[in-house]
């Protein structure tokens, strides 16, 4: 597979620096990415430097992912408004050991091209503040330094000396791989570009040799926000931070301005397969056949084929028909994942014993509707679903509707859920 030329047509190539195309020619070659452990999981904005190395890895190179334990604690300014909040020892190493944890399910770590994880904290932690300046230091100019997009955007609001010195150590980054694991290229965003051209010319400047750079774009959506987030923040590659469901209908919810560079970022199809579902795409919209593909795709090579399977049926409580078992036979969390926000009430179980009416259950005993004579009227058009099934105004509630023993869920309509908790 050829690199450079991979990149381009799935529209990841942003800048690169001279003669990187002609270093690949020659054969097996070590790049680099790193990942700060800010949090305990990886959030799908991280998959665009995951995909470049998933991408060096079938391009027969060989891929570390570095993770910052030491720069994690200085903060990367790229991009940011504003300084980071510092992190203790503690929270860096639970993040490290959760983030390697999921590099590892992406790269393969066997072979001849095998991928390394590699912690900076390995090589800095017996590095003097007094030796860094003058072994580090002295190579690199304060003007140098001062002409980066990190810096200058930075200069007017302010910035510590701890987040100028950031792009010496990320640059000594890629000088300690180059010398010590014959390392000669870094791959990141397009935000990192300052930084990785910092590493490369300490290369030149302390090894008197030479390296590479290349970035991706930072993606973002149709209308100019920031990609990987949506209403409740991050999207999360933890299942337990972000559900399958809500990781699944990220992607399905894409635009038609957008899916078409998702699906060339973050999947393995060709570029025939993808042109291929672009034309049937065009051909009916409405079908989202697209979407439907990428979402399926990530998903499970993010998660697993259980976990696509579960996020489709929790859509299917939303958006198509379901029954009682369907429900129960998804786990609780996804259940819930599914129906967060919608309003709920709790009821004592005691209640259900002896049965209550579905006219009660709708408004005294919960308040989903506002009185009886609502209530009434709403079971005569025959709008009320008790779990996905359609009752009439003679129906009575019982402990054999409880969902899980915890949960009964009543729908008005196709939009209306009401979420009803027994304890």
């Amino acid at each position: 597979m050829d690199f450079i030329n991979e990149l381009r047509w799935r529209g990841m190539l942003h800048d690169m620096t001279p003669g990187l195309e002609e270093s690949l020619a020659k054969g097996n070659v070590t790049g680099y990415v790193g990942f700060d452990p800010t949090a305990d999981s990886l959030h799908i904005g991280n998959l665009v430097p995951v995909m470049l190395l998933v991408h060096w890895q079938r391009a027969g190179n060989n891929p570390i992912a570095l993770v910052g334990g030491a720069t994690g604690m200085v903060g990367d300014p790229s991009g940011k408004s504003a300084e980071r909040q510092l992190l203790d020892m503690e929270a860096i190493q639970h993040n490290l050991n959760c983030q390697k944890a999921q590099l590892e399910s992406f790269l393969n770590f066997d072979g001849k091209h095998a991928a390394r994880v590699v912690n900076n904290a390995d090589w800095f932690k017996g590095f003097s503040f007094l030796d860094f300046i003058r072994t580090v230091g002295k190579h690199i100019t304060v003007n140098y330094m001062t002409s980066k997009d990190s810096v200058k955007k930075r200069l007017e609001s302010g910035m510590s000396f701890t987040e100028f010195s950031y792009q010496l150590v990320q640059g000594y980054d890629f000088y300690h791989l180059w010398k010590n694991d014959n390392c000669s290229v870094q791959l990141g965003g397009s935000d990192q570009w300052g930084n990785i051209t910092t590493g490369t010319e300490l290369i030149r400047r302390m090894g008197g040799g030479h390296a590479f750079a290349l970035t991706a774009p930072l993606i973002t959506k149709a209308d100019g926000s920031k990609f990987g987030k949506s209403e409740g923040g991050n999207v999360w590659i933890d299942k337990n931070k972000t559900s399958a469901y809500k990781f699944y209908q990220y992607w399905i919810n894409a635009g038609d301005e957008e899916v078409s560079k998702y699906i060339r970022i973050f999947t393995l199809k060709s570029q025939e397969e993808i042109e291929a579902l672009e034309a049937q795409h065009a051909q009916d919209p409405g079908q989202r056949i697209l979407q439907k593909e990428l979402a399926a795709d990530i998903t499970e090579r993010v998660h697993s084929k259980a976990d696509l399977e579960t996020a489709i049926a929790a859509s299917g409580l939303l958006f198509g028909k379901s029954s009682k078992q369907a429900i129960e036979a998804l786990p609780e969390s996804e259940f819930l994942s599914v129906f967060e926000g919608v309003p709920s009430a709790t009821l004592d179980r005691k209640a259900l014993s002896a049965g209550v009416s579905i006219v009660d259950l709708l408004s005294d005993a919960t308040g989903f509707l506002s009185s009886k004579g609502e209530a009434r009227r709403a079971l005569k058009e025959n709008s009320i679903s008790v779990n996905k099934a359609k009752v009439a105004d003679d129906y009575c509630v019982s402990h054999e509707d409880l969902i899980g023993g915890k949960h009964i869920l009543l729908q008005r309509g196709k939009k209306n859920y009401f979420l009803v908790n027994c304890r």
